[in-house]
């Protein structure tokens, strides 16, 4: 699933593409595609014309167009195959193309929503007065957004009586980060996934945090962290960070620092890549 790098290369893609662009028509080709609109396909299609975009947001994992004044927006889920392409009308319809939207101008480009396991979607919602579809006003902040606060999570953090990777994984905590961007930050920050949180300092959770944010960084300037063709930019190019991936799929490789196999564990119906020497699992404790 796509998580905060390649979702806010998307967005950007989106922004320069669609930002003041009015919607002259939209087609529904496949009614999964919007069955979390609950007026259905039809409506989906009726409310979206005219509608103007506007620059395309997101937090987290989660990217949507506000339309008009804002009190409105689509929200776009990628789930695990979702893409949302710019491309000309001449050019073929995608195998798995499940929405079209033309626009009423002469700039030639349509948007195209692609999705080949139909686990991605797109519908219409209120905003609410910080302008975030209602339906994802339970999302946190995420590490890059400036209004992120530090401290509060730290606090979150020693509360949450949870393990380190299950809280980078928690939308409602910190938003933005998946399975594969929580592997490498621990890695780098020499913490094994089940560390629990409330053994976290607040120097911890500071080198913690800078890791994060340096992952997604430069994970976004790679263009995201491609290992199919699912993921793809608004131009149907993958992005390039797999290849700069230090803990994630790199199972019995050298790790980067102390040249240990790196080990994989099986994770929460996932897995967790990790060196075993440099990121030493917790002391059981004792029982009372």
């Amino acid at each position: 699933m796509p998580e905060l790098p390649e979702v806010e290369v998307v967005r950007r893609g989106l922004a320069r593409w669609l930002t003041g662009r009015t919607v002259a028509e939209a087609e529904v080709l496949h009614p999964r595609a919007v069955r979390r609109h609950i007026g259905g396909a039809d409506d989906f299609a009726h409310r979206l014309r005219d509608r103007t975009v506007q620059t395309p947001v997101r937090r987290g994992k989660y990217l949507w167009l506000p339309l008009d004044d804002g009190a409105v927006a689509a929200l776009a889920h990628l789930g695990m195959s979702g893409q949302l392409l710019v491309k000309g009308p001449e050019a073929p319809d995608e195998k798995h193309l499940r929405v079209r939207v033309r626009f009423a101008d002469t700039q030639g480009t349509e948007l195209r929503f692609v999705d080949q396991r139909t686990f991605g979607g797109l519908s219409l919602h209120d905003t609410t007065p910080d302008g975030l579809p209602d339906v994802i006003a339970h999302i946190a902040r995420d590490p890059l957004d400036p209004l992120f606060d530090d401290d509060a999570f730290h606090r979150a953090l020693r509360r949450k009586r949870s393990t380190v990777k299950r809280a980078l994984l928690d939308q409602s905590l910190i938003s933005g980060i998946g399975n594969i961007y929580a592997d490498e930050a621990l890695w780098r920050s020499r913490l094994h996934y089940e560390r629990p949180t409330a053994t976290l300092t607040a120097p911890a959770t500071a080198t913690l945090l800078g890791h994060v944010r340096d992952v997604l960084t430069a994970a976004l300037g790679e263009g995201g962290t491609s290992f199919d063709s699912l993921y793809v930019n608004v131009n149907g190019e993958s992005g390039y960070f797999d290849r700069s991936l230090d803990a994630y799929g790199r199972e019995g490789l050298p790790c980067r620092r102390c040249a240990t196999p790196m080990r994989r564990s099986a994770w929460m119906n996932r897995s967790s890549y990790h060196c075993p020497r440099c990121q030493r699992p917790p002391r059981p404790t004792r029982a009372s």
